[in-house]
C-alpha cells in the first residue's frame, strides 16, 4: 500500500541503520508492501536470523496526534507480550527497537486474508474460535499505571477513567479532522452528542486492558500442520474440506494501533474477519479461554461508539496519508453506516 507516512530506504542505508542501532548489519531481501503506515522489510541479518524490520515515518511526516509514539507503544505491546508467547497470545519475537524502528522474527505461515479462500468453512470455524481464545489472554494484560488509553506520552491521550480517555480520542480525531478539511459527513457537534449520550455506557468499564484494536484478518497469521507440527507458508488446506490438515493461528502482528480500555472495543476489527455475535465462533472461543463478553444494552452502545470511532480514524487518515478517492468513499461509507447505527439506539 502506498502511503505518504513511509520512510523508505536503500539497501546500503538499512544496513548502516541496523549495524548502527544493533551492531548487527543485514541484507535486504524484499520491502513487504501490504502495511498502511509504517515501511517494513524482509532482511537477513549478518548472523543469519531472518527478521521484519519496521521504519517509523519521517520524524517531519504529517501523522494523527493517537499516531504519536505509536512505535514505541509497538514495541511495549510485544514486550508485555512475550511470557504470553508459548501457547497463549502468538506473535513474534521483538529483537531491536529504537526510537525509529523495531525489528522482529518472521512468523510462519500467511495472513489470514491471503489463504481465507483455501480454507474449508470447518477450519475457518475452528480458527475464529481459536481466536477468541487468542483474544480473551490478550485482555489479561492490563495498564501498569492503571490509566485508560494510548501509551504513548507523546499522544497526550490517556486518563484514569475510560469515559474521559474515550472521550478524548474522539476529540483528537475531530481536532485532526478539522485541520486536513475531513469530509466526515456528519457535524463534529453531533458526533460529540453521540458520545456523550454514552457516558453511562462507558463508566462501566473499570479495568484497562490491552486492546490491540487492528485485528482483521491481514494482521493475523495462519499456517497447516503437516501432522509433526511443522507449518507451511501458505495456509493452504484440501478444498472440500476433507482430510484437511489442523490450521491454526500461527502469529498477530501491527500491535501499534493497541490502547488501555474497555476489552469489548476488540470486536470493532474482529468484525472485520466475520460474526461477532454472542453465539458466533468467535465469541465462544473468548468465554472457553475465561473472558467475559455480556451482550447487555450498555455493551451494545459501547460496541457502537468503538464503530464511530473507527469509522473517525478511518476518514481522517485519508488525508496525511495521500490515499486514493475509491479508500476515501470506503472509509466515508464505512463512517456513514456507524453513525446511523449510533443514531438508531436513541
Amino acid at each position: 500500500m502506498q502511503s505518504l507516512t513511509k520512510r523508505r530506504l536503500s539497501a546500503e542505508e538499512l544496513d548502516i541503520l541496523m549495524r548502527g542501532a544493533t551492531g548487527v548489519g543485514c541484507r535486504l531481501e524484499a520491502e513487504l508492501t501490504d502495511g498502511w503506515f509504517n515501511t517494513a522489510y524482509r532482511v537477513r541479518f549478518d548472523d543469519g536470523r531472518a527478521a521484519v524490520v519496521k521504519l517509523a515515518p519521517p520524524a517531519d511526516a504529517p501523522v494523527l496526534r493517537y499516531e504519536r509514539g505509536i512505535m514505541a507503544t509497538e514495541a511495549l505491546v510485544y514486550r508485555r507480550l512475550a511470557p504470553l508467547a508459548d501457547g497463549g497470545v502468538p506473535t513474534p519475537e521483538l529483537l531491536y527497537a529504537g526510537d525509529d524502528f523495531l525489528a522482529v522474527s518472521v512468523l510462519d505461515g500467511t495472513p489470514w486474508d491471503k489463504a481465507a479462500d483455501r480454507l474449508p468453512v470447518a477450519a475457518e470455524r475452528a480458527l475464529r474460535r481459536e481466536l477468541g481464545g487468542i483474544t480473551a489472554r490478550l485482555h489479561t494484560l492490563v495498564s501498569e499505571d492503571g490509566r485508560f488509553g494510548y501509551p504513548a506520552p507523546e499522544s497526550g491521550l490517556s486518563a484514569p477513567d475510560w469515559r474521559t480517555a474515550f472521550t478524548a480520542m474522539v476529540e483528537a480525531l475531530l481536532e485532526d479532522a478539522a485541520h486536513w478539511r475531513s469530509p466526515l459527513g456528519v457535524p463534529p457537534a453531533q458526533i460529540r452528542a453521540l458520545v456523550a449520550a454514552g457516558a453511562d455506557a462507558l463508566d462501566e468499564v473499570t479495568r484497562p486492558c490491552l486492546v490491540h484494536f487492528d485485528l482483521w484478518p491481514g494482521n493475523i497469521f495462519v499456517g497447516v500442520s503437516d501432522g509433526t507440527g511443522a507449518r507451511d507458508e501458505t495456509g493452504a488446506c484440501d478444498e472440500d474440506g476433507s482430510d484437511a490438515p489442523d490450521v491454526r493461528i500461527t502469529g498477530l502482528i501491527d500491535h501499534e494501533r493497541a490502547f488501555w480500555g474497555d476489552p469489548a472495543a476488540e470486536l470493532t476489527s474482529l468484525e472485520f474477519g466475520g460474526d461477532i455475535g454472542p453465539d458466533s465462533d468467535l465469541v465462544t472461543g473468548y468465554r472457553q479461554a475465561g473472558g467475559r463478553l455480556d451482550f447487555t444494552p450498555a455493551l451494545r452502545h459501547r460496541l457502537a461508539l468503538y464503530g464511530l470511532y473507527l469509522g473517525l480514524l478511518l476518514v481522517v487518515e485519508c488525508s496525511p496519508r495521500g490515499y486514493d478517492e475509491d479508500r476515501v468513499a470506503w472509509s466515508q461509507g464505512f463512517l456513514a453506516e456507524r453513525v446511523s447505527a449510533l443514531r438508531a439506539l436513541g
